[in-house]
């Protein structure tokens, strides 16, 4: 037996912690952490900590745009060493995307090497790459060391890292972002920095402006990979009001004629964040699947820029409705999210609109000038402070030489005799004999004089908020030229076009190759479809004891129509259906059955036709065949039902002129068409008087032609009109009982 378990006293310095409290505290902590530190940007440059440090890291081995390049193992070896100590890989990924013009629409770092391409392939290792600062970068260190931003330990203590960057370029809805948190996430696409600029400027002049006001200037994404933007404007502004929404970006396509009436299709620009080599990789499965039937082939002819070339099946082949399927099938249309999650001075993460993204920046704009001003004000007071006792020192420059020759302490005795500071003093002992000339106290002069006047001017510049904004507004007018429209890297590149009008067009033809078929419907409510059209289904198996109950030519673009025994009517998409090889599917795994349903009919849907449906109550009405077709799986209720009566039939009506009922005790009774009416749901009106019984079948046939049967055998007959003359009456009557005219009734139709 071993030794009963005694809990440890408090003496041994060990502390009893609830588990409970215990996981919430470390989960809030790392969430926290997170949020903070790692997932969300900061509103103000846009940056998460690891790009601020990458940027900082580099910005320290003096990296600037006009300097040679330097190892990129060299800068992740000294941001993981100083700054960030989350793993070399993690840091490396996120400088080469930096530096992908493909993937940034204003790159931050100008990459020598492989950086990796559109298609999905990787860098290659950071020991064979090089890198450097670009111009934007530089834009957004612009004024860091001059006491613009505050700065706070780095993880270990050793060193200061930058807590935000000053931030000169728009850089948060420049760029774009993505990143996921705990419990909350952001997305931000790249957009046009000019049209940012202007909207700033907007905004500066107009501090009340709504972000609706601000979508004059900000027309949507600017994406690096161009694209076609096809959004309305009023979903575009409602996801700028809110800081939530998505954009629809398509493919940019031309048709190019290769003479005599063949043509091929050229993709040029493909959506922003899709690998190229992926997406032609699942059109090319897609192909294979023949679920592209009017596409014969795709090719990468690509080089330095997208060339993806589309070979139709045929010339005959209509370009847009090609693309429109292949926008509706493949990755050539692509959905971005916008979730404009951010870190509201740097602290508080909220989704904030576009107004308020640019308002947080231009504060910070203005904050930065005026630390900038105060640091440059306290380096004035500093030399106005040293130039002052320096032309002192010029009035008797023999008493001064006197002092420094004999005096034990100079400074003291200088600081005594001619009301010298500190500072003054060791200015003066630290001048020069050369400088002692007559025309270095001139220039002192000039320069006491210039120093003042810009004293005078920051001083003015920091008492008056109209001043600053008009200084922040000449900086944001100096970034749009830089980047603007007429400039190459600053020229747009994402269009905005209406999609074109496909209202009219099926295309579930488009997206299905057509094919013949044979739907089956077991008793029991399996389906399944046989290729080809198949007369003989006599050695069809069906599972246990099954039987065939439904069967009927199609093609695979058709939608079936199935009729249940509640009055409903549900709709399949015959390419969807299982293969015959099998006992097929359940009908219930396809659409939401009720319980104790089953299926009465089913036939193939076509438009603008009309359809006879009635229940075995007698009750019935002719329905247009495109009210009946349902888009989900509830399917729609048709035919309304009283008490015990189920639906009992759903035949085609598109060509007759009379119809012939039966009931379950073999009357018939034939009408003119005439006498029904037409409705898109409902009851109906009463075909046949069916009192002791029920009706079981019906035709819609011409009178002309003769009434189509089926006998037991299975053997076609056709009873003409003079033969019907005794069944012919009205609705509503019971009918005549069916004679030797018709031996072995088994159904209608031939």
């Amino acid at each position: 037996m071993g030794q009963p378990f005694e809990p440890p006293s408090a003496g041994d310095g060990i502390e009893s912690v609830e588990l409970k409290s215990a996981l919430e505290e470390r989960y809030l902590r790392y969430a926290l952490s997170t949020i903070m530190h790692r997932a969300l940007p900061d509103a103000r440059d846009g940056l998460k900590p690891v790009h601020r440090r990458i940027l900082y890291g580099m910005r320290l081995l003096r990296l600037d745009p006009n300097t040679p390049h330097k190892k990129c193992a060299k800068i992740v070896g000294d941001v993981m060493g100083d700054f960030h100590p989350h793993g070399d890989q993690a840091i490396y990924d996120a400088l080469v995307r930096l530096s992908q013009d493909f993937a940034q629409r204003y790159p931050l770092v100008d990459g020598q090497g492989n950086f990796g391409n559109i298609d999905g392939d990787g860098p290659a290792a950071y020991r064979y790459t090089e890198a450097r600062l670009t111009e934007v970068a530089r834009l957004i260190l612009d004024g860091f060391d001059e006491d613009t931003v505050d700065f706070r330990p780095s993880y270990n203590g050793e060193k200061e890292e930058p807590s935000v960057l000053p931030a000169a370029f728009p850089n948060l809805l420049a760029n774009g972002i993505q990143g996921i948190a705990v419990g909350m996430a952001t997305s931000i696409p790249p957009h046009n920095a000019a049209e940012l600029c202007d909207a700033a400027l907007y905004l500066i002049a107009h501090p009340q402006a709504t972000s609706p006001q601000l979508n004059t200037f900000v027309q949507g994404p600017d994406f690096p990979t161009g694209g076609i933007l096809i959004d309305s404007a009023e979903s575009i502004t409602e996801a700028y009001r809110t800081g939530r929404g998505s954009f629809r970006v398509r493919a940019r396509w031309a048709k190019e004629d290769l003479g005599r009436g063949t043509w091929n299709i050229v993709v040029t620009e493909i959506p922003y964040g899709i690998p190229k080599g992926r997406l032609i990789e699942k059109m090319a499965e897609l192909l294979q699947e023949k679920k592209l039937p009017l596409l014969a082939d795709v090719r990468d002819e690509s080089a330095e820029d997208v060339r993806v070339v589309l070979e139709p099946r045929s010339r005959s082949v209509d370009p847009v409705i090609l693309m429109e399927s292949l926008f509706r099938l493949t990755e050539l249309e692509a959905r971005i999210p916008l979730n404009m999650n951010v870190l509201v001075g740097g602290l508080v993460p909220k989704v904030i609109g576009l107004a308020e993204v640019l308002r947080e920046w231009l504060d910070h704009r203005r904050v930065v000038l005026q630390r900038r001003s105060r640091h440059r004000l306290g380096q004035i007071e500093r030399r106005l402070e040293i130039l002052g006792g320096l032309l002192i020192v010029y009035l008797d420059l023999d008493e001064v030489i006197r002092i420094i020759r004999e005096e034990d302490e100079p400074k003291a005795a200088l600081m005594a005799r001619f009301e010298l500071t500190e500072l003054q003093a060791n200015a003066i002992l630290d001048t020069r004999l050369r400088s002692l000339r007559r025309l270095e106290e001139m220039e002192l002069k000039r320069e006491f004089e210039a120093l003042t006047q810009e004293k005078e001017g920051i001083e003015a510049l920091l008492g008056s908020e109209p001043a600053q904004w008009k200084t922040v507004t000449q900086q944001i007018r100096a970034v749009k030229k830089a980047f603007g429209p007429e400039t190459r890297l600053g020229k747009r590149r994402t269009t905005l076009q209406n999609p074109p009008d496909t209202a009219g067009i099926d295309f579930t033809a488009a997206l299905v190759e057509r094919e013949p078929v044979t739907v089956i419907v077991s008793a029991k409510g399996w389906v399944r479809a046989l290729k080809g059209h198949v007369a003989d289904l006599s050695g069809v198996a069906f599972k246990g004891d099954d039987s065939l109950k439904i069967a009927f030519p199609s093609e695979t673009t058709a939608k079936i129509l199935l009729l249940a025994s509640n009055g409903k009517v549900y709709t399949l998409e015959a390419a969807k259906l299982p293969g015959g090889r099998g006992f097929g599917d359940p009908v219930r795994l396809m659409v939401d059955f009720e319980d104790g349903t089953e299926v009465v009919a089913a036939l193939p849907y076509r438009p603008e036709s009309r359809l006879l449906i009635a229940g075995t109550d007698g009750r019935g009405f002719l329905a247009p065949a495109d009210a009946l077709v349902a888009n989900t799986r509830k399917g729609k209720g048709i035919l309304g039902l009283d008490g015990d009566a189920t639906a009992a039939l759903l035949v085609p009506a598109g060509e007759g002129d009379h119809v012939a009922v039966c009931s379950a005790d073999k009357l018939l009774l034939v009408f003119p068409l005439g006498e029904l009416p037409e409705l898109a749901r409902g009851k109906g009106v009463r075909l046949q008087r069916c009192r002791q019984t029920s009706l079981v079948d019906a035709c819609v046939f011409r009178l002309s032609d003769g009434l189509p049967w089926r006998d037991s055998a299975g053997q076609a007959r056709l009873a003409n009109p003079q033969v019907l003359e005794k069944w012919m009456g009205h609705r509503a009557e019971a009918g005549s009982l069916m004679t030797r005219s018709f031996p072995k009734f088994e159904r209608f139709g031939s």
